[in-house]
């Protein structure tokens, strides 16, 4: 093998691209004329397993002049980024089954924004804040505004019928 992390890289992308167009199969995929909901999903899967083929084969292959050993995983960035999209999950859904309401689209941006600035190698709680900011107001207009999206914005015990 002359290039380990470029190879297992090659391999995530090949195993991820798969599973998204099998799924995506199970969706009405048509035609380039007349495109059904699996069509496009379809189309990324395959590409990103090509494109993961082509990595796993390239570096298999060619040698590189460095050396790309696999380090050790980084818990931390990992955990963090996982947490930070399991909490917006949460916040934005709430969770029926315990009683726990949603919290919406603005307390979901704020923690996805803050747990996964802990990610990071250093947290600075005002940088963390501005850019919580900045994507809430993004996100607002975005989906809220353009999209005209239905989606909780503020916590179910602060929105009056």
């Amino acid at each position: 093998m002359k290039n380990t992390q470029d190879f297992y890289a090659g391999v995530l992308f090949m195993l991820v691209g798969s599973a998204f167009g099998w799924g995506a199969l199970d969706y009405q995929v048509g035609s380039s004329g007349r495109m059904g909901p699996g069509y496009f999903p379809l189309l990324l899967g395959v590409l990103l397993a090509l494109l993961g083929a082509a990595m796993m084969l390239r570096a298999a292959l060619f040698q590189t002049d460095r050396i790309n050993a696999i380090g050790p995983w980084a818990w931390k960035p990992m955990v963090a980024i996982i947490a930070a999209n399991l909490l917006f999950g949460v916040a934005l859904g709430g969770l029926p089954g315990l009683k726990l309401p949603a919290l919406g689209l603005m307390a979901g941006i704020y923690l996805l924004t803050f747990v996964a600035c802990l990610a990071g190698e250093r947290f600075k709680f005002k940088e963390a804040a501005l850019l919580a900011t900045a994507l809430a107001a993004l996100s607002y207009l975005a989906f809220v505004l353009l999209l005209q999206l239905q989606l909780p914005v503020w916590p179910v015990f602060l929105v009056v019928n």
